[in-house]
């Protein structure tokens, strides 16, 4: 299956619980941290709630 790196560009201070709980869930923690995730629906969704937070990396 496909996979998707993300890089976490912005700081989850000041920001609503659910998108400090969806970034725990994408396995971001810490700024310019880089993962890598399988393409799923499930996961494109939790990457389209905190779109403003992260940064889609090839």
């Amino acid at each position: 299956m496909a996979k998707i790196k993300l890089k976490q560009i912005g700081s989850p201070i000041r920001r609503p619980a659910s998108q400090r709980a969806t970034l725990k869930g994408l396995g971001l923690d810490k700024m310019n941290r880089v993962v890598e995730l399988e393409d799923t629906p499930e996961i494109r969704g939790m990457i389209r709630t905190v779109r403003h937070m992260v940064e889609v990396q090839n």
